[in-house]
């Protein structure tokens, strides 16, 4: 145990964590007697930080398996060796935007350490298997995932997918936890009333989404990726990426890749990269950025992975 009266466990990402800082989004453990894979602590990092950049640069700084950072105003972060987060915050630092760091950027970092490869996007459970849709902030990625779950189908990640290698190096999406995050106008798509949900910090139009019910917290095969793009035109478009473009396309929509050189861990992103494209089809799916198209793009993924074909 931590070394605090009291303490709250949490499963994410396969993952037994023990963590001093509460966190409502995460699935509570229910296996106590399981070892704990990663500890979340709070505690002074003021020299820690100094040592480790004495210019006092910002952005991420990367020593051996620690990786560190600092939001001003808020707290500096550290990652080590893949099994640790701690945090050390300003007097009136914000709780809430504390662990959006946590979870996000943090468990981001931490999951490469394991040599788990996060991708930025959603994930669907669709027949047996792990659908990811990855793409660029704002490209649609949560709403895509929103609108499938409308439909019935199960959440396994939001904003982070991630990807191990199991049985005979078939990749896997490992579950995160249940919780989407949409923006205003998705929410007004979906009918769905703002105030009964809670804003993220600073994002006032932005909020949190429980989807406890509609969670699927086993990992499951990785049936496909789409990379999903707005574009100026006037139908959806789907085309399969072929060759190096895949690679190209998993190496773009890794979650903070420019830590990877950093990290020393090209060769194995480039190994885990070509596991996932030999073994899974990948396509664009563009949609116009007029209107709103979450619940014709369900059915295009639908008719792709229900047998349809693609146009040429």
């Amino acid at each position: 145990m931590l070394g605090t009266e009291k303490t709250y466990t949490y499963t994410t990402f396969g993952l037994m964590v023990e963590s001093e800082l509460p966190l409502p989004e995460l699935e509570k453990a229910k296996d106590n007697e399981r070892v704990v894979d990663l500890t979340i602590t709070k505690k002074d990092l003021s020299i820690d930080w100094s040592k480790i950049n004495p210019l006092n640069c910002t952005g991420f700084v990367v020593e051996g398996n620690r990786v560190m950072f600092e939001v001003p105003s808020l707290a500096v972060f550290s990652i080590e060796e893949g099994k640790t987060i701690t945090f050390s915050s300003c007097e009136s630092y914000n709780e809430d935007k504390v662990r959006l760091y946590i979870l996000g950027s943090c468990l981001g970092i931490l999951l490469m350490q394991r040599k788990v490869l996060p991708l930025h996007g959603s994930a669907i459970a669709i027949d047996g298997k792990a659908y990811a849709f990855i793409g660029e902030s704002g490209a649609g990625k949560s709403t895509l995932a929103s609108s499938f779950v409308n439909k019935g189908y199960k959440l396994l990640s939001d904003d982070v997918v991630a990807i191990s290698l199991m049985e005979e190096n078939q990749p896997f999406v490992i579950p995160s936890y249940p919780q989407q995050k949409l923006w205003q106008e998705s929410l007004n798509a979906f009918g769905m009333n703002s105030t009964d949900y809670q804003p993220l910090f600073d994002r006032m139009t932005k909020f949190s989404v429980p989807v406890q019910v509609d969670f699927y917290n086993l990992p499951l095969p990785l049936g496909g990726i789409f990379e999903l793009t707005g574009a100026d035109i006037e139908a959806i478009d789907l085309q399969a990426i072929e060759n190096l473009h895949r690679f190209q396309v998993l190496h773009m929509h890794t979650y903070r890749r420019s830590l990877i050189e950093r990290m020393h861990m090209m060769d194995w992103h480039f190994k885990i990269c070509a596991k996932c494209i030999n073994s899974v089809p990948i396509y664009r799916l563009s949609r116009p950025t007029s209107t709103f198209t979450a619940h014709d793009l369900v059915a295009t993924v639908l008719s792709i992975i229900k047998g349809g074909k693609i146009n040429d």
